[in-house]
């Protein structure tokens, strides 16, 4: 026969407890004998506050004080933790205002001899037997040798042997896993992205070993790109059989306003005004294309217009169309018109290679500009171009390379025959990390006209200005060959500014006038992010050695990079 008694409500035993204690003890006693337990165990709290615990190493005599028996325990547990497993309690000793213990922490067993499997030993390349002073470095390099591999998922397995003369045996193996690859690259966020883009990118990482170099490799190539960014580092999905970087980018504001003012003295030792407007159209139909419009006035009263389109990808191809028009002005001197049209490859995101057309005539416009004569140009020329992102927003790129070569012809008016030319240009720029914030920019430039004949004035090469010789104006600088190298230091102010002070030295060869002058140039400046862009200002001055410094020659530039 069942006699529990089912309760029709549920009790609550501590509230019971409570009750019972209240009922079988006033309140006035209870709350005095609440008053002496708090009392108590502030004594009891107060005495162990004033106990000072000492932990002492009998093997090197080492002491160390903690502030209660928690903290000692913990310290003690600590060190079997880090490879101490035979740590012993020798004795405890307690005084008025102290507690001493004393412990052995023994030998650390980290260190040992260890046994390589056959494969392991010859991966790593070291011998079957090694001692290693601290195994959990050694599994540690082993994995990451491993991982380097694509053996992401790899596990350093170690096996304890026993001991030899007091000191761990362990065998060492690795459980390899399945080695990984790149198997694709997916896009996510900006989609219109060109496809021939994402297969240049599959073209030069697809199949790669998986690893944190090829990695960093990638997100290096996309950041800082003209027209993509990436909102987050490259993420990466693993299945059972393959492996997937995806990249989150977004679509860049890359259309750009470039305006530099420009003040010194012209030739004739009057203050003038120069400067330039640079407007690039970028990506607006998303196929990476280019539209640049310049134009350019020298304190020489020479100016020059520049129109640049540039289609990376053709059809969905490698193959990329390039057309540049170009018109110079000397004032009432001449005028010079010049129309390339070209085509090139797609070496992949970082090199070009091309060939191009050159179209050029010139007139003069003066009868006492006896220098000048009126001819015609046809040539077929190739150029290489080289561009490394950089990590940095404030460098317009970590290195550059550019070199073209041009066979020309040219027939001069009242001229029958064609004289035949060949023009060679080669650019190189370096930005060098030094330490901390100190970079170092290095760049060097050259360019040669060879010609059978002696060239006219107006089809000389023309440099110097912001983008070449700082000192000079603008294009004012004439030859058959120049020369020019650019050693520029450059201190960063976080990621807003950095200032620079910059030297120059260079030559050229004027076959006209029989002169080859060495030049030189010096300066500084800043460039800094403001709300509408990249500022930069520059003050420089420059001559020709053997010449004072004239304060009169200095040069001074204003500019901001605008983008929308």
């Amino acid at each position: 026969m069942d006699t529990t008694m089912q309760l029709p409500f549920k009790v609550n035993i501590k509230q019971n407890i409570l009750a019972y204690i209240e009922f079988r003890i006033p309140k006035s006693l209870l709350l005095k004998y609440f008053a002496a337990l708090i009392a108590l165990f502030c004594c009891v709290s107060l005495w162990s506050q004033q106990k000072e615990y000492w932990l002492t190493d009998v093997a090197n005599g080492q002491r160390k004080v903690v502030k209660d028996s928690a903290t000692a325990a913990k310290f003690l547990d600590s060190l079997s933790q880090n490879n101490f497993y035979l740590t012993e309690l020798k004795s405890v000793n307690e005084s008025e205002n102290s507690i001493e213990i004393f412990y052995d922490k023994g030998k650390n067993f980290n260190g040992g001899l260890i046994k390589l499997e056959d494969e392991v030993a010859l991966n790593l390349k070291l011998p079957r037997e090694l001692y290693s002073q601290n195994i959990d470095s050694l599994k540690k390099a082993v994995s990451e040798n491993y991982r380097l591999r694509g053996f992401a998922f790899n596990r350093v397995k170690t096996k304890f042997l026993g001991l030899k003369n007091g000191e761990p045996q362990l065998e060492l193996s690795v459980a390899e896993g399945e080695r990984r690859k790149l198997d694709a690259i997916v896009v996510r966020g900006y989609e219109k992205v060109p496809k021939r883009f994402i297969k240049n990118i599959e073209r030069d990482f697809k199949g790669q070993v998986y690893d944190d170099k090829n990695l960093s490799k990638l997100n290096q190539t996309l950041q800082n790109h003209p027209f993509v960014a990436l909102e987050k580092p490259p993420q990466t999905l693993f299945t059972r059989d393959s492996t997937q970087i995806y990249l989150f980018v977004q679509k860049k504001k890359s259309n750009t306003f470039d305006g530099i003012v420009g003040f010194g003295n012209d030739k004739n030792e009057k203050f003038s005004f120069n400067g330039s407007l640079n407007v690039n159209f970028r990506n607006m139909f998303n196929s990476f294309e280019t539209v640049n419009i310049f134009w350019q006035r020298n304190p020489d009263r020479g100016q020059t217009f520049d129109l640049k389109t540039d289609i990376p990808y053709v059809a969905g191809s490698n193959i990329g169309m390039a057309l540049n028009v170009n018109v110079f002005r000397q004032d009432s001197t001449f005028a010079t018109f010049k129309f390339l049209p070209g085509i090139y490859l797609n070496l992949g995101i970082r090199q070009k290679i091309g060939l191009r057309g050159t179209f050029e005539t010139s007139a003069v416009t003066d009868s006492l500009f006896v220098g000048g004569r009126d001819f015609n140009k046809k040539g077929v020329g190739v150029w290489y171009d080289y561009m490394e992102p950089t990590e940095i927003p404030l460098f317009q790129y970590k290195s550059r390379l550019r070199a073209e070569v041009d066979l020309i012809s040219t027939r001069y008016a009242n001229d029958p025959q064609s004289i035949q030319q060949n023009n060679f240009f080669f650019s190189a720029e370096r930005n060098l990390a030094i330490k901390g914030n100190h970079y170092l920019n290095l760049r060097a430039e050259t360019a040669l006209m060879n010609s059978e004949e002696e060239p006219a004035v107006n089809e000389l090469l023309r440099f110097g200005g912001w983008d070449s010789l700082r000192g000079f104006n603008e294009d004012t600088l004439l030859a058959d060959f120049y020369y020019f190298g650019t050693a520029e230091y450059r201190y960063l102010v976080g990621e807003q500014a950095f200032f620079d002070i910059f030297g120059q030295y260079g030559g050229l060869n004027n076959s006209s006038l029989a002169e080859k002058p060495k030049l030189y140039s010096f300066g500084l400046g800043f460039n800094f992010f403001l709300p509408i862009g990249l500022m930069s200002f520059q003050i420089s001055n420059g001559n020709q050695f053997g010449n004072p410094i004239r304060f009169g020659d200095t040069k001074i530039h204003w500019g901001v990079i605008s983008r929308f």
